[in-house]
């Protein structure tokens, strides 16, 4: 009764919407997953207070997700509890900036420049709405991110980016939600960032971000975009569901290189398929159910190890599966 008796308690509670047995196919970019006990909109840090203190007490496990592009659920779904955010933390902050030439006059480097034009912005800003945001106002050093997909707090968890370039490197300060102390800012330089990593203590709820920029051009900003947006349709399967890359790179290695190279293009099971555009992704065709995608990466890994000895490192989430 665990699960149905949070719900009724978090129902009146709540700024945000609280639902039951909610399917989390609604909610993923694959389109797969089944119901999870609890689907949490936490609108306010109130939310996120009341929250923890009824999943405690009831005892449910919890897992904080963005926009579920990274994502993949169990076609028998979680007897857990799924929070996302909304609310006031899709809200963005961005001045105006006076311009290259005011930066000039006050004597300011670019170098200088960057940092005191910031962006604040909440962890549940869709990450394309914060690239166009910056660029309406302006803003350069986001261009890198046109494209991907999910928000600001899935990118910041993972260190989202490029190989070349992460979001990492213009974060300023993070606040976080620590489930039973409350907020915490963390300066930059308490900030550990790596490959696909932010280094935040687990547990921790990434809520807000203050970002770094420069002032730009806006005809260079949007060639930048443009390049990087060609970029990704060229090499990336978008117009199929997928979570994005599947594994990480090792070290000096480029995994889809490998999975391609061992003629796993094309390979399927059921409705999931190893994509012919780009090895590192598995799309859903249509017709695809969660263990297919899973059976996928488990012949992916055992190939990949008895080729190369290399024991592969997923990017994407899992919840549900033992």
């Amino acid at each position: 009764m665990g699960a149905l008796d949070a719900y009724r308690e978090l129902k009146g509670r709540l700024d945000g919407t609280v639902y039951l047995d909610e399917p989390m196919n609604r909610h993923t970019t694959y389109h797969l997953g089944g119901p999870v006990a609890l689907y949490v909109e936490c609108a306010s840090v109130h939310d996120l207070g009341v929250c923890f203190e009824v999943l405690s007490a009831e005892q449910l496990p919890w897992a904080i997700v963005g926009k579920g592009s990274n994502l993949l659920v169990s076609d028998a779904g979680w007897r857990g509890a799924v929070l996302t955010l909304t609310g006031q933390f899709k809200e963005i902050v961005a001045p105006p900036l006076p311009g290259e030439q005011a930066d000039e006059q006050a004597g300011w480097s670019a170098d200088e420049a960057r940092g005191r034009h910031s962006i604040v912005a909440g962890a549940g800003v869709i990450l394309n709405t914060l690239v166009q945001t910056a660029f309406k106002h302006g803003y350069s050093g986001f261009e890198f991110a046109v494209g991907i997909p999910g928000t600001l707090g899935g990118a910041l968890a993972m260190n989202a980016g490029t190989a070349s370039e992460g979001i990492g490197t213009i974060v300023s300060k993070l606040t976080v939600y620590r489930p039973g102390v409350g907020l915490l800012r963390i300066p930059q330089s308490e900030l550990h960032w790596s490959y696909r990593a932010s280094g935040i203590a687990p547990g921790d709820i990434i809520v807000e971000s203050e970002l770094k920029t420069v002032p730009g051009h806006t005809v260079q900003i949007r060639a930048k975009m443009e390049a990087s947006l060609n970029r990704r349709k060229a090499t990336q399967p978008l117009t199929k569901p997928s979570a994005g890359s599947v594994f990480r790179n090792p070290p000096d290695a480029s995994v889809g290189k490998m999975i391609e190279d061992l003629g796993l293009k094309g390979y399927r099971r059921g409705g999931a398929e190893v994509s012919p555009v780009h090895a590192n992704f598995i799309v859903n065709n249509g017709s695809a159910t969660a263990g297919d995608v899973l059976a996928i990466i488990m012949e992916v890994c055992r190939r990949v190890k008895d080729e190369y000895g290399t024991e592969l490192q997923t990017e994407i989430r899992f919840i549900g599966f033992e």
